[in-house]
């Protein structure tokens, strides 16, 4: 009998860096929007997701936190805040081939032994939108390590204009197979999802709130409602 997945947070530590995460998007977004996927996932799973965005990995928190489905994320600059460690994240530093040897293989065991799911910012670098740079090759690596593994296009969009604040929208792509091609079909999954999910903003099509954020100043003292 498989034992229960553990959870995203570990510990007294990690409930607090994940309060800190939720705090910060509530702050920071007026609302967090998602299309929650068509079907359950099995773990474990590559998220496969552009970087056009600061908050990123704050918002993929939420996803896998809402799916229940405790994943791992890479970072560059951990050491600047090595507490993410409690929430799942492992050190990827730009200037150090050893670590980054180091973590892929931690990472390749994690998924194999304990079905731990993973985000993957496949580009490798945060840039601006709208394009999709080409993908890494660690995830090749990985789709061959943990063939079992679902892969999952995933596409994260920020909207600033009819609020406040900004809004963001997650939308899943349909899963994709480990073949010699996988970097090119990786992309073009991952651009169709972006480019639909584009569309489903501009035309105001219906989300599921995936993390509530703070309302504009006009709806928090709207005086109307104290007249009723």
């Amino acid at each position: 009998m498989d034992r229960p997945l553990a959870s995203q947070e570990d510990g007294f530590a990690g409930k607090l860096v994940g309060r800190m995460i939720r705090n910060t998007v509530r702050a920071r977004f007026h609302n967090v929007y998602w299309t929650p996927p068509a079907q359950s996932i099995s773990p474990p799973a590559i998220f496969i997701t552009n970087h056009h965005g600061w908050h990123d990995g704050y918002i993929m928190y939420h996803v896998v936190k809402a799916l229940e489905l405790p994943s791992l994320d890479w970072i560059q600059e951990f050491d600047a805040f090595p507490h993410f460690a409690k929430v799942g994240g492992l050190p990827y530093p730009v200037n150090n081939a050893h670590i980054r040897a180091t973590t892929i293989r931690q990472t390749i065991r994690l998924m194999r032994d304990e079905k731990k799911s993973f985000v993957l910012f496949a580009e490798g670098i945060l840039h601006l939108p709208p394009s999709i740079l080409p993908l890494g090759k660690v995830l090749q690596l990985l789709s061959k390590q943990v063939p079992h593994a679902a892969l999952l296009p995933v596409a994260i969009k920020y909207e600033l204009s009819l609020h406040e604040r900004p809004e963001a929208f997650v939308q899943f792509g349909k899963p994709i197979s480990s073949t010699p091609n996988i970097l090119i079909d990786a992309h073009s999954a991952l651009t169709e999802t972006l480019c639909e999910l584009n569309h489903k903003v501009q035309h105001r099509e219906t989300f599921d709130i995936l993390a509530a954020g703070t309302p504009d100043v006009n709806e928090r003292w709207d005086m109307r409602k104290w007249r009723k």
